[in-house]
């Protein structure tokens, strides 16, 4: 507003968000729009730049931010880091395990990121803070234990699959390159197309791939003991947690005297991580609930096709998973 005595000045009013050039009841379809559908359905319709739709989100959401408290009744909390943009852009987002919803989202894969959380998060709050699941990066379980003295964290179980997993496939590697170097194409082809059936649960088997397996049990021995040590691991989580401690320490005497190379380095990494192990076995806590965040980010980013600012990214997963959404105007 223009005054005679004071110049220009700035008011509130209540149609309308600081600093915005839109009506609040505007701001609020394009914001519930940009949640529930695609590109040319909000900018086409509300006859808006798509660039501008980022920046009326990122407004939406500072608003909604300010009325509710985010970081009430936090206890459980799961980290991890997403992929957005090209070129080694990420996010590292943060998930209340009881509810499931998205806390916090911010640019970056980092320790600062981590501590900036934290910072916001108070030390008063960092003390109520009884379980954190992430994975076994050093720039996630550092911060947290130096800020959050009670917090038990909780080594995600998939990474410790995955390097059962990999330590079996470089074996089944080797074994294809001798049988292809000796001659043996049919033993070759069938080790080759034995990857998935070696991949997957027992349970989870098809006829078909239950056959494949047949062969190497009968014919390649080294090959079939890293397939049981990669089954057996996969127990542990399975199990009560006396037993699965168990189970544990005999699976670790048995992948040391195995003579397979490639099981000697998760055999050190449980070693190294064994209280988180212990953790997420007795909690029965995962990443399975950011999983799920992770995985309804790129869609909410690939819907849009694309946005110019991670700013914007941020902004719309804290509107669709961090339950602040307005609803639409007038309903």
């Amino acid at each position: 507003m223009q005054c005679r005595r004071q110049g220009v000045v700035v008011a509130a009013v209540p149609w309308a968000r600081h600093g915005s050039n839109f009506r609040r009841s505007f701001a609020d379809q394009v914001a519930w729009l940009a949640v529930n559908s695609c590109k040319s359905a909000v900018s086409e319709p509300m006859r808006i730049a798509w660039r501008a739709v980022g920046w009326i989100c990122a407004r939406v959401l500072a608003e909604a931010s300010a009325k509710q408290d985010l970081f009430a009744e936090l206890r459980r909390l799961g980290f991890d880091e997403i992929s957005v943009r090209k070129g080694q852009r990420y996010l590292t987002v943060v998930v209340d395990q009881d509810s499931g919803r998205l806390v916090w989202a911010h640019p970056g894969r980092d320790r600062q990121t981590v501590e900036k959380f934290l910072e916001l998060l108070g030390s008063k709050r960092c003390e109520q803070i009884t379980l954190v699941s992430c994975d076994m990066a050093g720039w996630i379980s550092g911060p947290i234990s130096e800020r959050c003295p009670k917090a038990a964290l909780c080594s995600e179980p998939y990474q410790l699959v995955k390097l059962a997993s990999d330590a079996l496939d470089q074996i089944r590697r080797q074994v294809w390159n001798e049988a292809r170097k000796a001659g043996q194409a049919e033993l070759a082809k069938e080790l080759k197309g034995a990857r998935f059936a070696l991949w997957k649960n027992p349970q989870n088997l098809t006829e078909r791939q239950k056959l494949k397996l047949e062969q190497p049990q009968q014919t390649n021995k080294p090959l079939f003991r890293a397939s049981l040590l990669a089954q057996q691991l996969r127990q542990i989580y399975r199990l009560a947690h006396e037993h699965a401690i168990a189970l544990l320490d005999a699976w670790l005497a048995w992948a040391r005297r195995s003579r397979l190379a490639p099981f000697l380095k998760p055999a050190k990494t449980i070693t190294e991580q064994r209280p988180g192990i212990e953790a997420a076995i007795h909690h029965s806590l995962s990443n399975a609930r950011v999983e799920q965040a992770n995985t309804q980010i790129p869609l909410i980013t690939r819907r849009g096709f694309g946005y110019h600012s991670d700013q914007a990214v941020v902004a719309l997963a804290m509107l669709s998973l961090g339950g602040l959404c307005p609803p639409l105007p007038r309903r």
